[in-house]
């Protein structure tokens, strides 16, 4: 096996995008495609690690997508907050970001374009569920520590593939009542859907680094939490790839 990665660019919502893109050279054959999509922060370390992580485990190939543009990774949450703010409230905005990805994915000579999922963290793993809801036909939609309140419930009818919630339940950003929401949106789509709560858990439960940020007590890696979430996402994709 031969690990290969390099820059896939694409424009999105008017921005260019510098995507992190990973694959065992090994082989011949197209293989299942993988969207990842990054915490609030950008392309970081962590889900390019996570890309590679998918390429050499599985085989799949993984694109790590960008969020800011230009691969920009921002440190501080004051500055990325706003940044956030139009994304979360325009669904024409967001599905932008989550569909061009898609398509630069699919266009890769390597990918089975009838064999794609996108997994998430964080705000990541809510544009995986946007792009579910825009209707893309994607055979799941995975969130790790992922917030659930998307900019179009309304459209869960479109949902084509499966969803995986992943939570710490001991997140405070994510709460029974946005839980219970968003599982009467999937139940009202009529969507095959898994939520699992990992108990003493709060966000960002899947990056060692997250201890280091600015808010300790609500950021904290669990190293327990992420290899049970890891494995649960692996069970997913094999069963939609078969």
């Amino acid at each position: 096996m031969v690990l290969k990665t390099e820059q896939l660019r694409y424009e999105a919502d008017g921005l260019s995008m510098v995507g992190h893109l990973a694959w065992d050279d090994g082989g011949d054959q197209t293989r299942p495609g993988i969207l990842v999509f990054p915490e609030a922060f950008g392309l970081g370390d962590h889900v390019k690690g996570r890309a590679e992580r998918l390429a050499a485990e599985f085989g799949y190939i993984a694109l790590a997508c960008d969020l800011h543009g230009n691969g920009t990774v921002i440190d501080s949450l004051d500055e990325v907050r706003p940044l956030l703010t139009p994304l979360r409230a325009s669904s024409d905005k967001v599905r932008d970001r989550v569909l061009k990805p898609l398509a630069a994915l699919a266009d890769r000579p390597e990918v089975d374009s009838s064999s794609i999922a996108a997994i998430g963290f964080c705000f990541g793993g809510t544009m995986a569920y946007e792009l579910a809801l825009a209707g893309a036909d994607i055979k799941a939609a995975i969130g790790f520590h992922s917030g659930l309140e998307v900019t179009s419930p309304q459209d869960s009818g479109q949902i084509k593939g499966k969803i995986m919630a992943l939570i710490g339940a001991d997140d405070p950003g994510i709460t029974p009542e946005q839980r219970g929401a968003f599982e009467i949106m999937l139940r009202t789509g009529g969507v095959d859907w898994q939520m699992h709560l990992f108990g003493g858990v709060v966000h960002s439960f899947t990056n060692p680094e997250a201890d280091l940020r600015e808010m300790p007590e609500y950021l904290r890696y669990d190293l327990v939490a992420d290899g049970r979430s890891w494995k649960q996402m692996a069970m997913l994709l094999d069963e939609v790839f078969q």
